[in-house]
């Protein structure tokens, strides 16, 4: 391998036969020596930029990921290409990582995955030592900064370990960052010799919207049904998808779900199904989209807006990756950002309840002050909360600070407990217990311990709780409910895996844990902003959604794209669209016309032109388009 190009690497292993834009540029930076930031959008192909290399010098590279899915999809990638690669994640025992470290020590991989907590544990730095480490790639970068969407204290010791590894050249990916976390990275990775690429964020072929609605189910309709082809619609909850896949089915439409909550068979079989076109659209958590390659995505829908722009630009750039004409829709209410303030209010917790929180799980797991450093055990949040006497919507959020904060890890398989919504009002559900008796005592049992919430919002819950005031055994109240559920009586999604939560350090005295308001409170603020930024690019009505985004990410550009919402209504006001919107209605006064036959009869006009018209005129209710393309007008 030593003696190839990276050309030549590439198509031995890849079978490509040449760099996407700006690889090249930056393996060549990574040979040379350079310690190199690289920013490449969604779907740009990071991991090519340290594989290739990596196999084109001596050693092994070190992959440090925050993503345990990601890790475990990009070794078994490199399996199959016969490159030898492992990861460590948290669940894994202390014997299966003593015995993977020993084979890196000893040259068995080219690639090592790892977390960035693993690096400062005395088990790993002593293996490290033996081994020959060739480059040092650091995958999510704005994970480092404060000032990006997904801080991680963890990541700042990085930094540490390079000192141990001076002369070893380090690789910083990311697929977003604004100017100040560029920065940022670059100081905290102590960049020498630094080089900075980046591949511009403007995605000519993508047409972004935004649609303020009502009624979104109505909007996502009419979307799918005006543009053909494969889509992503993204939502915030687990059970939102599941409810938007059985709607859309009903309707007509080819569709499933997808979140972290199913089982690894389900999501293979999900995410196979729709990238081979067997289903159309995938109804999905953030949690899908990662590492998958599909390139014909022609419309991504977000039925909720993400609580900051770098999320929502990575799963809008979904879409179109064959460099064909795509559409990114976001959908929102006035009101989604009230709510999503609460919920980021109520989603950090103060300091006391935290450590209130630290010490519950050392004595829920009898884990002694100065013991459990990365230890992994099986974590059951709704035991767990009926020992403490916590609630679980805290107790989540709470978990995901001090994970945060790099006292804890918890595995991908980490989500709610069990969710319970009474679909029928009191009396209609008064005259169902009267005439299915065997289902009253456990119905009477739901309103006595969680009481008229359950009527209003999805209430989480507890079976065994249920169990012992219903007289029923948590296996009969799952069944139940799961009969209830069918029978559209209530909405009912139970825990279906058990995470694995690890102690990434000693166990602290929890009066003494090292917590750091004033950084909690920076990062709360920090991600008040973000949402605020979201509000604002959805609010917007005159400026070029491109060129609005393009800003944020500190890319400064002047040519509004033209295929923006904005950008077409400011088109609609222009004198030539008129004139060609008088054309078409004349034409379409005659007989239905296909698209592309009612753009060959307007051949003055580019095709381009004519379908970003007909697609205002449709929006404007003036002439539809069906799935085939025919246009008529509207009588």
């Amino acid at each position: 391998m030593l003696n190839f190009s990276a050309l030549e690497i590439l198509k031995k292993y890849w079978g490509y036969a040449a760099f996407r834009s700006m690889q090249e540029d930056i393996i060549s930076s990574v040979l040379e020596g350079n310690d190199t930031l690289a920013l490449l959008p969604t779907g740009g192909g990071k991991s090519i930029c340290f594989q290739v290399p990596a196999l084109m010098k001596e050693g092994i590279c070190l992959v440090i990921s925050p993503l345990i899915a990601l890790m475990k999809d990009q070794v078994e990638q490199l399996k199959k290409r016969q490159i030898p690669a492992a990861a460590i994640y948290s669940g894994m025992t202390p014997r299966e990582i003593d015995i993977l470290l020993d084979n890196a020590a000893h040259g068995a991989y080219k690639f090592l995955y790892i977390s960035p907590e693993r690096l400062k544990t005395d088990l790993f730095l002593a293996r490290a030592r033996k081994m020959n480490i060739s480059i040092l790639a650091i995958d999510e970068a704005h994970c480092i900064s404060q000032w990006g969407y997904d801080f991680r204290p963890p990541y700042l010791q990085i930094a540490e370990f390079r000192e141990l590894y001076p002369d070893v050249t380090c690789l910083a990916l990311t697929a977003t960052a604004t100017e100040e976390v560029k920065i940022d990275i670059q100081e905290k990775l102590n960049f020498k010799k630094g080089k900075v690429f980046q591949k511009s964020f403007a995605r000519d072929n993508l047409s972004y919207s935004v649609r303020v609605v009502e009624n979104k189910e109505a909007k996502l309709f009419e979307i799918l049904s005006k543009i053909p082809g494969t889509s992503v619609v993204y939502a915030r909850t687990r059970r939102t998808t599941m409810d938007l896949a059985v709607l859309l089915q009903k309707n007509g439409f080819s569709a499933d779900y997808y979140h972290a909550g199913i089982s690894q068979t389900e999501r293979s079989s999900k995410q196979d199904a729709w990238i081979k076109g067997q289903v159309r659209i995938m109804v999905a958590t953030n949690a899908f989209g990662m590492g998958i390659d599909k390139a014909d995505v022609r419309t991504v829908i977000h039925w909720e807006v993400p609580d900051n722009l770098e999320a929502y630009y990575q799963e809008a750039g979904r879409a179109g990756r064959d460099e064909r004409k795509a559409f990114a829709v976001a959908l929102y209410h006035p009101q989604d950002f009230v709510e999503m303030e609460k919920r980021l209010h109520l989603a950090h917790p103060e300091i006391p309840y935290l450590r209130k929180l630290y010490q519950s799980l050392a004595n829920y797991y009898k884990i002694a002050i100065g013991s459990g450093e990365m230890q992994s055990y099986p974590f059951n949040i709704k035991s767990f909360c009926e020992q403490t006497k916590m609630e679980a919507f805290e107790v989540f959020h709470g978990l995901k600070i001090l994970e945060q904060e790099g006292f804890i890890q918890l595995n991908e398989h980490f989500y709610r407990p069990s969710g319970l919504h009474i679909n029928l009002d009191y009396k209609a559900l008064y005259s169902y217990e009267i005439a299915n008796e065997r289902f009253e005592k456990l119905l009477k049992s739901l309103l006595r311990i969680y009481g008229g919430e359950l009527y209003q919002q999805v209430v989480f819950i507890n079976e065994h709780q249920i169990g012992k005031i219903a007289e029923l055994n948590a296996k009969q109240v799952f069944t139940q409910l799961s009969y209830l559920d069918k029978e559209g009586v209530v909405d009912y999604t139970p825990q279906s895996e058990q995470p694995q939560l690890t102690f990434l350090e000693q166990r602290h005295d929890a009066n003494k844990l090292p917590l750091k308001e004033q950084r909690l409170k920076e990062r709360k603020q920090n991600k008040l902003n973000k949402l605020k930024s979201v509000q604002a690019y959805a609010e917007n009505e005159v400026y070029c959604r491109t060129l609005s985004l393009l800003q944020y990410f500190g890319e400064h550009k002047d040519e509004p794209c033209g295929v923006c919402d904005i950008c077409i209504e400011k088109k609609k006001k222009h004198p030539s669209f008129k004139d060609l919107e008088q054309q078409i209605l004349e034409k379409l006064k005659q007989k239905p016309l296909n698209y592309r036959v009612l753009s060959g009869m307007l051949n003055k006009y580019s095709e381009e032109k004519v379908i970003d018209t007909l697609r205002g005129m449709d929006e404007a209710g003036t002439i539809k388009m069906d799935k085939t393309g025919l246009v008529s007008l509207v009588l």
